[in-house]
């Protein structure tokens, strides 16, 4: 689904269970926010062709969290594009990405998807790619989850510091969430921003008066 020019809501269905990734792009590069479970990077591929958008073209991805259904496909992607692409995310859950430690949630797994950080991300930072994104650190749902804030359509990522459904802000998800207090706090940065359209991981698209929607949720904690 098309947010707006240059932004696509992507939707990989894992046995019923529906993730929304990001893509975004311009002429010079294409960027994947999240990537799915393990065992969708063939629905990945086949979503970005849908798009028009080769995984040639794909320069960067950028993970909100550790979690496995954000990371699955990261080892095919970086088998697949190898020198070609980097990956972001922010210093506190590097380790677990880079399978380091065991991840936090999923550290049951025998053989966890993992794959080499190159870029720290850090709170406040923008990136320089299709019309500026803005990193939010918003912590709770795991220690280094981030948050995207794509100025030029007003878009909000968010990953999994909330979920959505049938396009209304549901907020924290609470048995998925680590820390409760740091997840509160986390919502409140969103109180800033003019934000048009959201994005949850889990939930898919919110276009409807979400700043007072984020405003209620606010004043309900």
């Amino acid at each position: 689904m098309e947010i707006s020019k240059g932004v696509e809501m992507l939707s990989l269905d894992f046995h019923g269970n529906i993730v929304y990734p990001v893509l975004v792009w311009d002429r010079e590069m294409a960027i994947l926010i999240d990537t799915g479970f393990p065992g969708q990077f063939e629905d990945l591929r086949v979503a970005l062709e849908n798009v028009g958008v080769s995984l040639d073209k794909l320069k960067a991805v950028i993970l909100t969290h550790q979690d496995v259904d954000h990371i699955g496909s990261l080892p095919e992607i970086l088998r697949e594009c190898g020198n070609n692409i980097r990956v972001y995310a922010h210093e506190l859950d590097k380790p677990y990405i880079q399978g380091e430690l065991p991840l936090l949630k999923d550290g049951h797994l025998v053989t966890p998807p993992k794959g080499k950080v190159d870029d720290i991300l850090i709170d406040g930072q923008e990136l320089p790619f299709c019309g500026t994104i803005r990193i939010i650190h918003t912590p709770g749902h795991t220690p280094g989850h981030i948050s995207l804030y794509l100025k030029q359509s007003k878009t909000l990522i968010a990953g999994d510091s909330m979920y959505g459904v049938d396009g209304i802000l549901g907020g924290i998800h609470v048995p998925t969430t680590l820390d409760m207090n740091a997840a509160c706090l986390s919502l409140k940065k969103y109180l800033d921003l003019d934000i048009s359209s959201v994005v949850c991981y889990h939930g898919g698209l919110s276009n409807i008066n979400v700043n007072d929607q984020i405003l209620g949720l606010n004043q309900a904690l």
